[in-house]
C-alpha cells in the first residue's frame, strides 16, 4: 500500500516510481542509477540544443534531496529528465508540486540547507552566458571537493578579472593540481571540479591577450578536456567523453601541442581496450607512439598500453616486445618531482603494468610481480597513496592465482578488490573475470566474493 506522497517529509512517490525500474540483474534501481540516466538524457538534449550550456553532472545526492523532500519542484528541463527516466507523463505521478507545502503558519518560504554536504538546491535553469549562472550551480559543479585554488579561480571570475596574464599560471596551477588528484579521487567529484575549470576557461577566450597566451589557454583547455574524458570513460559516459577528448585533440592542435595529442590516442587506446577491441587499442597505441615526442611520458605510456592490448590478444612474443620497450624508455629515468600526476609517468608504474600484462597473457611471473607490486604500492614509500592502483593490482593478483590454479587465494584477493570501494566502472570487467574463474573452480569462498561482486557493482556495467 502507498503511503501519502509526503508522509514525514518524503516524496513516496517519487520514490515509488525509482523502484519500479529495476536493472539487467532484476534489482530495483538505486539513486544513483537514476542520477546517471538523467545525466544521459540531459546531455542528449545539450547536443541537440546548438549553443546551450553543458548540464550539470548530477549524483545520487540530487536523487536523495527529493526522495527526501527536501527540493520538490526541479526547473523545467530537469522535470523532463525525470518523466523521461522514470517513464511517466505527469510531474504529479513524481509527487513534484510547483509550491512547497508549509508545515506551519510561521513557516518561511526559503530553500532547505544541507550541512552535510549534499546539494543544497534543484539544479538552476540552463544560463545563456557563463556569467549569468546563478551561484549555487557553481556549487554544484564545485562539490564537497572545492580547495583554495579553484576558490580563487572562482573569485577571480567573479570579480570579472580580465588579466590572461595573471589568469593563466593560476589556472595552470589548477590543470596540474587536478590532474594529481586522479588517482586518489572518485571520478564523479573530480569531474566536477573539471568542469569547474573549464567553465572559467571559457570565460577568458574572449579576453585580449597575446598569440603566446593564446596558445597556453588552448593548451590548458585541452589537457582539462582529455582529463574530464578519462573520468568520463572511468564512469562509463561514453558518448559525453568521447566529445571532451575530440575537444582535447582539436585545441592541442590548435595549440600545436603534440605531447596532448599523443595523450588523446592513448586515452581512446584504453578505451576500446575496455571494451574488447584488442586490434584497435594496438592501433591506436602505435598511433600514440608515432606522435609522441622522444623519451615523453606518453610514449612510455602507450608503449605500456600496446603491451596490454597484444596480452589480452593472447600473443605473447608481441607483448613481450612491447614490456622490453617499455624496460628500457623507463630505465634511464628518475622519480619525478610530482609522482602522482596522471600525465607524468612514474617509473614505479612499470611494475604495475608488467604484473597487469604478464596476467593477461597468463604468465607464471605475474603473481610475483603482482605481489611485488602490491607490497611497494601498501609501502607508500615515495608518500604518495594509490588507492585505486592497488585495487587493480589486486585484480592483476586474482588472475595470475587462477592461472596457477589458486582460486581460494584467488578469490581473497578479489574481495579484497572490490571492497575497497575503487573499481572504477571502465576497470570492472576485470573484477567480472576473477569472479567468473573462481565461480568455475566451485569452491564455497566464490559465494562471498558474488556477495561482494553485487554489492559494489557499477550500475552502468554489463550483467556478469
Amino acid at each position: 500500500m502507498t503511503v501519502s506522497s509526503r508522509g514525514n517529509g518524503k516524496n513516496q512517490k517519487l520514490i515509488d516510481a525509482r523502484l519500479r525500474r529495476t536493472s539487467a540483474s532484476g534489482a530495483p534501481w538505486t539513486p544513483q542509477d537514476v542520477a546517471d540516466q538523467m545525466n544521459e538524457f540531459l546531455w542528449e538534449q545539450h547536443q541537440q540544443a546548438k549553443g546551450s550550456p553543458a548540464p550539470t553532472t548530477l549524483d545520487h545526492r540530487y536523487v536523495s534531496g527529493y526522495e527526501a523532500g527536501r527540493h520538490w519542484w526541479p526547473s523545467k528541463q530537469y522535470r523532463a529528465a525525470w518523466r523521461h527516466v522514470l517513464r511517466v507523463e505527469t510531474d504529479a505521478e513524481l509527487g513534484f508540486t510547483p509550491k512547497r507545502r508549509r508545515r506551519g503558519p510561521s513557516t518561511p518560504h526559503t530553500q532547505p540547507s544541507n550541512a552535510a554536504g549534499g546539494l543544497s538546491a534543484a539544479p538552476p535553469q540552463p544560463a545563456r552566458h557563463l556569467t549569468d549562472l546563478p551561484n549555487h550551480d557553481y556549487a554544484l559543479a564545485l562539490g564537497t571537493d572545492d580547495d583554495d585554488g579553484l576558490e580563487a579561480l572562482e573569485l577571480a571570475r567573479r570579480a570579472g578579472v580580465s588579466d590572461v596574464s595573471t589568469a593563466l599560471p593560476r589556472l595552470e596551477t589548477a590543470v596540474d593540481e587536478l590532474a594529481m588528484a586522479y588517482a586518489a579521487t572518485p571520478p564523479a567529484n573530480l569531474l566536477r571540479r573539471v568542469r569547474l575549470c573549464l567553465r572559467y576557461l571559457a570565460s577568458l577566450l574572449d579576453k585580449r591577450m597575446t598569440l603566446g597566451e593564446h596558445r597556453r589557454l588552448l593548451a590548458a583547455g585541452a589537457w582539462l578536456s582529455l582529463l574530464a574524458a578519462t573520468l568520463r570513460i572511468d564512469l562509463r559516459q561514453r558518448r559525453a567523453g568521447d566529445a571532451n577528448l575530440t575537444t582535447a585533440l582539436e585545441l592541442a592542435q590548435q595549440a600545436e601541442r603534440r605531447e596532448i595529442e599523443a595523450w588523446c590516442w592513448e586515452t581512446r587506446a584504453w578505451e576500446v581496450l575496455t571494451t574488447g577491441d584488442f586490434a584497435r587499442a594496438v592501433e591506436l597505441s602505435q598511433r600514440a607512439q608515432a606522435m609522441a615526442p622522444k623519451g615523453s611520458s606518453v610514449l612510455i605510456q602507450a608503449t605500456a598500453q600496446e603491451g596490454r592490448a597484444w596480452a589480452r590478444m593472447g600473443r605473447g612474443d608481441e607483448t613481450r616486445d612491447a614490456l622490453t620497450r617499455v624496460e628500457r624508455l623507463v630505465s634511464p629515468l628518475r622519480r619525478p618531482e610530482r609522482p602522482e600526476h596522471h600525465y607524468q609517468y612514474d617509473p614505479a608504474k612499470a611494475l604495475s603494468y608488467t604484473a597487469t600484462t604478464l596476467a593477461w597473457v597468463k604468465d607464471s611471473g605475474a603473481e610475483d610481480y603482482a605481489r611485488t607490486a602490491i607490497t611497494e604500492l601498501e609501502n607508500a614509500n615515495d608518500g604518495v597513496v594509490r588507492p585505486r592502483r592497488i585495487a587493480s593490482a589486486r585484480l592483476d593478483l586474482g588472475l595470475a592465482l587462477l592461472a596457477a590454479e589458486k582460486p581460494d587465494e584467488a578469490a581473497d584477493a578479489g574481495v579484497k578488490a572490490i571492497t575497497s570501494g575503487r573499481i572504477v566502472a571502465s576497470n570492472w570487467w576485470r573484477a567480472t573475470e576473477v569472479l567468473h574463474g573462481v565461480e568455475e573452480a566451485a569452491i564455497g569462498q566464490a559465494a562471498d566474493l558474488r556477495d561482494a561482486y553485487q554489492t559494489f557493482k557499477p550500475h552502468s556495467d554489463d550483467p556478469a
